[in-house]
């Protein structure tokens, strides 16, 4: 009688979760939810889009390393940035595109995991490089005199590699109790890559540790970052004022206005997406997709774009760059 209680038992549980097998989990990407049809035809900005944020940043990081003018910490971070948002870049192309071009909506567990940790982990580096160059920022105004002497080559390469370790260690737990989640609701994702809350919500276990965690490394990076951001720009803002010469103040905030304009395109996108994924559960799919590609593109498509227009140093690397290849032709 027990045995067929549990035999009974274990057929109702594969009933109710038909999925926790050992075959393995596919899970499906979603495009633009009713516009199936004209995929191709949408195709083309984010093509337009990408190729702007691979070769906007290629350019920049060339320019920077061909450069020897451009050998200074600013630009050394500036090369952080663009290879952040590279991997940005680089890590939902295929998805993306293959979404749009041929329906390849279909991505296994692993791969799909794989995809939102390096994905994640550049957004996270991301973080940490703008929190490093506000830093590079109050130094160069606060005491320009020791700007050199404070952020030697040996220092830079020491945060650049605080950042890697800062971002894969943070990342790690995530993908752990990831992997441990049993999925039997519905297989299909509201964006064309793979995102950690997204993912989540389709298991049907209990998810309170994850959703903490999630929250906990969003805190205590973005979160963290952010304020540190802003309480840099408050001591920047402090030194500044102190100058007496107007021109000397306009000249120290326009050292500053690539970095906030940098700081802007990659906070705003964030917040609205994490808002969308906690608090918008009734708005229209559209909404949940459109600051999803907002978020993910914005970046690494803008940033070439505003330090190539306010940074006069980099402008000019960049023209003689051009110029030279042209003349070559």
């Amino acid at each position: 009688m027990e045995i067929q209680l549990e035999i009974l038992q274990s057929e109702i549980n594969m009933e109710t979760f038909p999925n926790i097998t050992s075959s393995p989990i596919i899970f499906l990407l979603t495009g633009v939810p009713g516009l199936e049809a004209f995929h191709t035809w949408i195709s083309i900005p984010f093509c337009v889009l990408y190729a702007t944020a691979l070769s906007g940043n290629s350019l920049i990081l060339f320019v920077i390393i061909t450069q020897p003018s451009l050998h200074e910490p600013m630009y050394y971070f500036l090369s952080m940035l663009s290879t952040t948002d590279l991997g940005l870049s680089i890590s939902t192309l295929v998805t993306m595109l293959g979404i749009f071009w041929f329906n390849a909506r279909e991505i296994s567990f692993n791969a799909c995991l794989s995809q939102m940790f390096f994905f994640q982990l550049f957004t996270v580096m991301e973080s940490s490089v703008l929190l490093a160059m506000a830093f590079d920022r109050f130094v160069a105004i606060s005491n320009p005199l020791r700007y050199s002497s404070v952020l030697t080559d040996v220092k830079i390469a020491l945060i650049g590699i605080a950042i890697i370790s800062r971002g894969t260690l943070v990342q790690i737990p995530l993908a752990v109790l990831l992997k441990r989640l049993s999925f039997c609701r519905s297989r299909v994702l509201h964006h064309s890559y793979c995102f950690h809350p997204d993912v989540m919500k389709l298991s049907c276990t209990d998810t309170r540790i994850n959703s903490a965690a999630g929250l906990a490394v969003l805190i205590t990076t973005a979160g963290v970052d952010s304020v540190c951001i802003v309480l840099s720009y408050v001591l920047i803002i402090g030194t500044v004022l102190s100058i007496a010469s107007p021109e000397e103040r306009r000249k120290a905030f326009s050292t500053c206005i690539s970095h906030i304009g940098a700081v802007a395109v990659f906070y705003i996108p964030l917040i609205s997406l994490s808002f969308v994924h906690r608090f918008g559960r009734r708005a229209p799919p559209y909404v949940h997709t459109l600051i999803a590609n907002a978020y993910l593109l914005m970046p690494p498509v803008m940033n070439p774009i505003i330090y190539s227009v306010k940074t006069k140093q980099i402008r000019k690397a960049v023209l003689k760059v051009l110029h030279s290849r042209m003349t070559k032709i």
